[in-house]
């Protein structure tokens, strides 16, 4: 069977599986800034989180729904579209950088290191 034209990788799960992973491992990018995966599933969050900020970036109301459906939870939502966005809005794209890190010792897997680009610096928080 040829693979010509299929895009993204299956990582021998089942579609709902995967969109749980993605979404998972977006929600701990946007709460921690980096993270540490293997390189297959850092390339794959990458083409994901993209479009994400994209539309964190626009930030009207359609697209904050949008960005909420598409993280787990809705605190890592609002942290991405009311703080990291702006902090972003210089670029028009190539927000993230997956960087090799080492094998993995158990099953000498590829690990990589995915991160925002810029400095995301928190945004002091507002009294009443």
């Amino acid at each position: 069977m040829h693979r010509h034209g299929y895009q993204g990788r299956k990582f021998g799960r089942e579609r709902d599986q995967r969109r749980a992973l993605l979404k998972g491992l977006a929600t701990s990018l946007v709460e921690h800034g980096k993270i540490e995966t293997t390189l297959p599933k850092a390339k794959e969050l990458k083409r994901h989180i993209e479009k994400i900020i994209t539309k964190a970036k626009k930030g009207d109301l359609a697209s904050r729904r949008q960005v909420i459906a598409a993280l787990s939870t809705r605190a890592a939502a609002y942290k991405l579209v009311d703080e990291i966005a702006p902090q972003l809005s210089g670029r028009t794209s190539g927000h993230v950088r997956v960087e090799r890190t080492r094998l993995r010792v158990g099953d000498g897997a590829q690990m990589a290191i995915i991160e925002f680009v810029d400095d995301i610096k928190p945004m002091p928080k507002e009294g009443k």
